[in-house]
């Protein structure tokens, strides 16, 4: 049979056009079969999730009761924040027994020193950022009720309590007001997130929690003055961009925890790594999860 040479150009059009699709093919197939590997971390449990949408982005363990270390004083500070009339410049006097118990228990300190009178606003730098257990007994004397130091703390555990409850966990608990407990202080990567997200409604909280280091001037028990000085145990600040906190945790029994959130473009991620295994591989978790969450 013969072809003229209008068929030959249509063959040779249908054999050029095939082979630029199989061409366009090879090219395409691999970036349709690529995807976005789970990362692998050292801690025993892990969540994050999209702050905007509440949506799951990476679980491990992510309902594993876990003790949760220092990062119990997010939901310290959330009580304290959650308060009606809250007057975050109202004074405090530093008692003794606010120092006597970081001597007892060996606890991480913001350096208060008893008879200054320092603000509400002031004692949750002082819990944020150097981690005081000083100053979360400080907070929880000022707003807990009764009659005596241990009613007013033990009240004040009893809100932190009732405050998870409000939020729908099922599986916190806090026997303390800054994670040095009997054993009945856990939560849960999940649980843990989403106290953070819910705390991080409160400027005042994201303020804190976003800065690198501070001096504050407090009035001393003669009347005059000093300066507090407090930087942030939380490492991703300034080495990760577009972290805006949240709070460090450790503990013989919690290991090495690290509840995180950092903002990029228009997305939030936030999370939470529990019973890490040093504090390089915290922070080195924390910042694997988050960069799956902004690509995800």
């Amino acid at each position: 049979m013969k072809i003229g040479i209008k068929g030959i150009r249509r063959v040779s059009a249908v054999v050029v056009t095939a082979g630029a699709v199989l061409t366009a093919g090879a090219f395409t197939a691999p970036a349709q079969a690529a995807t976005l590997n789970t990362p692998t971390i050292t801690a025993k449990g892990g969540f994050v999730m999209n702050n905007g949408t509440g949506s799951t982005l990476f679980t491990k363990a992510a309902d594993t009761r876990l003790s949760t270390g220092s990062t119990t004083k997010i939901m310290t500070a959330r009580v304290v924040l959650g308060q009606p009339n809250l007057n975050l410049d109202s004074k405090v006097t530093v008692q003794k027994a606010y120092s006597d118990y970081i001597v007892s228990k060996t606890a991480s300190s913001a350096h208060l020193i008893v008879g200054d009178k320092v603000t509400v606003r002031q004692l949750l730098y002082g819990l944020m950022l150097p981690s005081g257990c000083d100053a979360a007994y400080a907070l929880a004397d000022k707003f807990g009720s009764g009659s005596t130091r241990a009613a007013r703390v033990k009240s004040f555990i009893g809100k932190m309590n009732s405050t998870a409850k409000g939020l729908g966990l099922t599986n916190t608990h806090f026997d303390s007001f800054d994670g040095i407990g009997s054993g009945g202080n856990y939560s849960t990567p999940r649980d843990l997130t989403k106290i953070a997200s819910n705390a991080m409604k409160y400027s005042t909280f994201r303020t804190v929690v976003k800065t690198r280091s501070t001096k504050q001037k407090v009035t001393t028990k003669s009347g005059g003055y000093r300066y507090m000085s407090w930087t942030n145990t939380n490492n991703l600040l300034g080495s990760y961009a577009g972290t805006i906190g949240v709070k460090t945790g450790s503990g013989p029994e919690a290991k090495y925890c690290l509840v995180f959130a950092a903002t990029r473009g228009s997305k939030t991620v936030i999370g939470t790594v529990l019973a890490s295994s040093s504090v390089a591989n915290r922070t080195a978790d924390a910042k694997k999860l988050m960069d799956y969450g902004f690509k995800k």
